[in-house]
């Protein structure tokens, strides 16, 4: 398996870039906005995928490892290809994606040509809890963003009280949101059960 390639940028075209890596010319797929950056005699490096086909061996490649990631997860989706996956990653940035998939936002994801309501809920459907939990395994200004669009309806005032007694809004919304699944009532219990799972860290 290829994981990354680094060499110099032959060439590119809408979606493709081919990379001199060793005197060797690499086509790689690539998104829109990836090919639209770059410039011949560039030094790059990119994170691959390489589809085996019987016919044929295909490269994706991206700029950043999380574009990688979420690449692999869309593929994960039963219907959703690597020209699918591709296409969403070309048309929408990984922020606006997991943000469209945690909150169901078809309207979104429909904005990818290829991509209809079916195929959005398909995403949503298989993706959303995956993309929830790796919300609050994430550091950093994108977890707290993240963080901040996914508390769940009935938690902002247990939400409020923690942030006032001076945990981060992903402390509390992580805490939180493992509350929730427990289905504590109260925003007293919601509270003293975050508080203790925040305790035992």
């Amino acid at each position: 398996m290829i994981a990354i390639l680094k060499g110099t940028i032959w060439a590119h075209e809408a979606d493709k870039v081919i990379l001199d890596v060793g005197g060797v010319g690499y086509l790689l797929h690539v998104t829109s906005g990836c090919a639209a950056a770059v410039q011949p005699g560039e030094e790059r490096v990119f994170y691959t995928y390489l589809q085996v086909r019987d016919d044929d061996l295909v490269l994706f490649a991206f700029n950043l490892k999380e574009e990688k990631e979420l690449f692999l997860q869309l593929l994960s989706v039963s219907g959703i290809g690597p020209k699918a996956a591709l296409s969403i990653l070309s048309t929408l940035t990984v922020k606006q994606i997991k943000l469209g998939i945690i909150n169901e936002d078809v309207a979104l994801l429909t904005q990818v040509p290829g991509i209809g309501p079916k195929s959005a809920k398909r995403i949503i459907l298989e993706l959303k809890e995956k993309l929830k939990d790796l919300v609050f395994e994430t550091d950093g200004e994108n977890a707290e963003e993240l963080a901040s669009h996914t508390i769940e309806p009935g938690l902002n005032e247990a939400l409020d009280t923690l942030l006032a007694l001076g945990f981060s809004r992903v402390e509390a919304s992580s805490a939180l949101h493992k509350v929730n699944r427990n289905k504590t009532s109260s925003t007293e219990d919601q509270v003293k059960e975050a508080l203790r799972l925040l305790a035992n860290r």
